[in-house]
C-alpha cells in the first residue's frame, strides 16, 4: 500500500488483514505524513528540492518488476501546499515525477495490477463540507465515499460487475467506430481533438501482464482513450477545481494549436498551471481523453471533492501529459519511439482536468467527414 496516512490506520489494518486472508504472502505499507512535507518546505535549504530518496524508486520497482499488486490511498489536504513558494512546489513535483518515471512506465504499461482508492481525512472532509466540524465532516465524507463506490448497495460486488459491463460496452462501441476526431462544444469550449487510427477505448477493468484483471480506480465512471498528440485545436474551459499536489487551480482556460498548448490561464493559482505545462515537452499535449456522463452518481451528488479521483469521475476530462499505451491496439508491444510515431504522447506527468457539464455536446467525426452524436447535454447520445 502506498500513500497511507496515519489517520487511516484502521483502514490500512483492515485491508492488510483481508489481503492475507485472500492469500497474500506479504503486505507492505509506505506511510505518508503531510506534516513532514510542510516541515520540509518550512525549513529545508531552498536548493535541496531537487533531491529525492532513491530507495522509494527501488522499492516500487522491486514490486512492479515482480508483478505484485499495488494499492494507493488518496485523501490528502487539498490545500496542503497552497501557501508555499510555487517555484519550490514545481521543483518538488518535477523531481518526484522524474525520479519515479521508471516505475510509472510499469503502471502505464500494465506490468502489474494496481488500484487507487480514497480514504476520508479531516482536512479533506472540511474542504468538501466546510460548514461542519472536522469529525462530523469526516464521517459524512466516509458515507459519501461508500455511496459513490457502491459499497452501500445490497450486493456491492454484483453492482460493480454490472457497472463494469456497462462501461465496457460503451468502450467497445467507441472502439469500433474509430472516429478520426472528437469535437466538443459548450460554454467557453470549442475544441477538436484528433484520434489516431488504431486507438482503443478502455474503462473500469484491464488485464495486467501478470494475468490478473484489475480495476485501477475506485470509483470509476469514465470511458477513455488516447488522443493524437499532434492534433488538438481550439479552446477548452474547466468546469471543476483541479487539485494538483496540494494546490487548488481554478478557472482553467487552455487554447491548443496543432496539438500543443499555446495559451493557458487560470483564475486562481495560474503559476501552478504554468509549471505543469512547462514540466517537459509532452506536458503541453493531450495524453488522455475521457468521457463521463453528467448523470454519474458523483456528478449527481452536487459536490466538488477537490480530489481528482472523484472529480474526474463526475465530468468529462482531459489529461495533459503521458498517454497510456494500452489505449492503442498493440501499444503495449511498442517502444517509446514507435508509440510516438503513431501519435502517442509521452511525458513525466499525467494531469487530469475536468471540462464536462450538462451543457456539453460532443460529436464523433468520421474519417469521411461526417459528424455523429456521442454526447448531448452531457449525456450519452447512443445506445449499446
Amino acid at each position: 500500500m502506498r500513500g497511507a496516512s496515519f489517520e487511516n490506520q484502521a483502514l490500512v489494518h483492515a485491508i492488510a488483514e483481508a489481503a492475507y486472508k485472500a492469500g497474500a504472502r506479504l503486505v507492505e505499507v509506505s506511510w505518508m505524513d503531510d506534516q513532514m512535507e510542510l516541515i520540509r518546505f518550512a525549513h529545508a535549504p531552498r536548493d535541496s528540492f531537487d533531491e529525492f530518496p532513491k530507495w522509494r524508486l527501488a522499492g516500487a520497482l522491486e514490486y512492479a518488476e515482480r508483478g505484485d499488486a499495488t494499492l494507493s490511498i488518496s485523501g490528502a489536504d487539498p490545500e496542503l501546499l497552497a501557501r508555499q513558494d510555487p517555484e519550490l512546489v514545481g521543483v518538488y513535483h518535477s523531481t518526484m515525477w522524474k525520479e519515479m518515471a521508471p516505475y510509472l512506465n510499469h503502471v502505464t504499461g500494465n506490468s502489474m495490477n494496481w488500484c487507487v482508492i480514497a480514504a476520508a481525512r479531516q482536512a479533506w472532509a472540511k474542504k468538501v463540507f466546510p460548514n461542519m466540524q472536522p469529525e462530523k465532516a469526516a464521517a459524512k465524507l466516509w458515507k459519501t465515499i461508500f455511496q459513490m463506490c457502491r459499497v452501500n448497495t445490497e450486493d456491492p460486488v454484483a453492482a460493480w460487475q454490472e457497472h463494469i459491463r456497462n462501461l465496457q460496452a460503451r468502450g467497445k462501441y467507441l472502439s469500433q467506430k474509430q472516429y478520426a476526431a472528437l469535437r466538443y462544444t459548450a460554454p467557453g469550449t470549442d475544441l477538436t481533438l484528433g484520434l489516431p487510427p488504431g486507438h482503443c477505448w478502455a474503462s473500469a477493468r484491464e488485464l495486467a501482464k501478470n494475468g490478473v484483471e484489475f480495476t485501477a480506480n475506485i470509483p470509476t465512471e469514465e470511458t477513455f482513450t488516447m488522443g493524437d498528440r499532434n492534433r488538438a485545436d481550439g479552446i477548452v474551459s474547466s468546469t471543476k477545481t483541479l487539485n494538483h499536489g496540494g494546490v487548488l487551480i481554478e478557472g482553467i482556460v487552455v487554447r491548443f494549436e496543432n496539438g500543443r498548448v499555446v495559451e493557458a490561464r487560470a483564475s486562481r493559482n495560474e503559476a501552478a498551471l504554468q509549471k505543469i505545462i512547462a514540466t517537459d515537452d509532452g506536458a503541453a499535449c493531450i495524453g488522455e481523453i475521457a468521457l463521463v456522463p453528467n448523470s454519474s452518481p458523483i456528478s449527481k451528488s452536487g459536490l466538488v471533492f477537490h480530489n481528482t479521483l472523484f472529480d474526474e469521475n463526475a465530468s468529462c476530462h482531459l489529461a495533459l501529459g503521458r498517454a497510456y499505451k494500452f489505449n492503442y491496439s498493440g501499444g503495449l508491444e511498442l517502444n517509446d519511439e514507435e508509440f510516438a510515431a503513431v501519435g502517442g504522447n509521452q511525458s513525466l506527468i499525467h494531469v487530469d482536468f475536468m471540462i464536462g457539464s450538462g451543457a456539453m455536446d460532443i460529436d464523433g467525426l468520421t474519417r469521411d467527414g461526417r459528424a455523429e452524436p456521442v454526447m448531448r447535454q452531457g449525456e450519452w447520445a447512443f445506445t449499446t
